[in-house]
């Protein structure tokens, strides 16, 4: 499948890395509004800078385009490539706005295009696994989710400034998460939020670091979700599902698993991954095979646009949850 990519930096860049390693895929052009960042893409992986959008959008060599850019132009490049009939695989969020997204998949209703939503967790092997054990009945009836998300430290002001807050920006891969763990709707959030992490950034932006939220579907099944932007040890990542014969947990990643035994510690490992990309390496690989096997069998995206529509839904929700203290109802966040 040839592949166009718009955005070059840290993700795109990644992104683009996985294109050229799978044989399946190949990378046509890269653009980024940042002339240097398509010119150590393209350097790298022998492919086409594109000279603007339009020029990768009326390019029949391209089959898909992958939209790594800042959020701010997620719906409308998406809006872009799906009227252009490309296949498209969007990064997350599809906008920080419900209403931008609406309208975004209002524009594209009648767009016969694969579309995919780049929420990638879905498809960390371990995650997957305690979802199957799930689906083949091994801890039976599921009763609550369990979400650790915790970032090693808090982002620059700069990033701060323009990534929509926590629950937008980090916490909709855990709502995604939670949505695909329970196996049904949270129709119900509760939140409780602060910056305990840097009080003083948090005045500056009236922005949080720190998060507990709940979440209940209409059978009552249960998910808590903590979130922390300043675990010092590491870049934590665990999932619990608990059942009424059984618990399965999709633990954190090391670079090892060798354990330390001396007279003055026991069991000391390797800390874990500090950097997304790392722990979630073979989830971004894996979410590219999958985008792949779609377009080329004519199926949906696993993860596709009303996925990401839900999940900003649950944003929204815990937004509101956050600023009346009550538990919220998810179908007040828009329809």
């Amino acid at each position: 499948m040839k592949f166009a990519l718009i955005g070059c930096g840290r993700i795109g860049s990644m992104h683009a890395d996985n294109i050229a390693a799978n044989p399946r895929a190949t990378l046509v052009s890269v653009y980024d509004v940042f002339g240097e960042r398509a010119t150590g893409v393209a350097a790298r992986h022998s492919c086409k800078i594109a000279g603007s959008v339009e020029e990768i959008l009326s390019d029949d060599a391209v089959e898909a385009v992958l939209i790594a850019s800042p959020t701010d132009t997620h719906a409308d490049l998406l809006e872009a490539a799906a009227k252009a009939g490309k296949a498209v695989f969007c990064e997350k969020p599809i906008d920080l706005d419900l209403d931008r997204v609406n309208q975004c998949a209002a524009a594209i209703a009648a767009c016969e295009v694969p579309i995919q939503i780049g929420f990638n967790r879905r498809f960390d092997p371990g995650h997957r696994a305690a979802r199957q054990a799930l689906e083949a009945g091994k801890i039976g009836e599921l009763h609550q989710v369990i979400i650790t998300s915790r970032d090693p430290e808090i982002p620059p002001r700069a990033y701060l400034e323009t990534a929509g807050g926590l629950f937008r920006d980090m916490t909709i891969h855990d709502f995604d998460l939670a949505r695909f763990m329970l196996g049904e709707e949270p129709e119900e959030v509760f939140a409780i939020a602060a910056p305990l992490g840097d009080p003083e950034l948090g005045a500056a932006l009236d922005e949080i670091d720190t998060a507990m939220i709940i979440l209940r579907t209409a059978s009552g099944k249960m998910c808590h979700i903590n979130n922390s932007r300043s675990a010092v040890y590491g870049y934590d990542q665990r999932v619990e599902l608990l059942g009424d014969s059984g618990m399965v947990i999709s633990g954190n990643r090391r670079p090892h698993e060798a354990r330390l035994y001396t007279a003055t510690q026991a069991e000391t490992a390797q800390p874990y991954f500090r950097f997304f990309i790392e722990r979630y390496r073979e989830a971004y690989i894996a979410e590219l095979e999958a985008f792949i096997d779609a377009v080329e069998q004519g199926v949906p995206c696993e993860v596709g646009f009303e996925d990401g529509r839900r999940a900003l839904m649950l944003a929204e929700a815990a937004y509101r949850s956050l600023q009346s203290g009550a538990m919220v109802k998810v179908e007040e966040a828009g329809p």
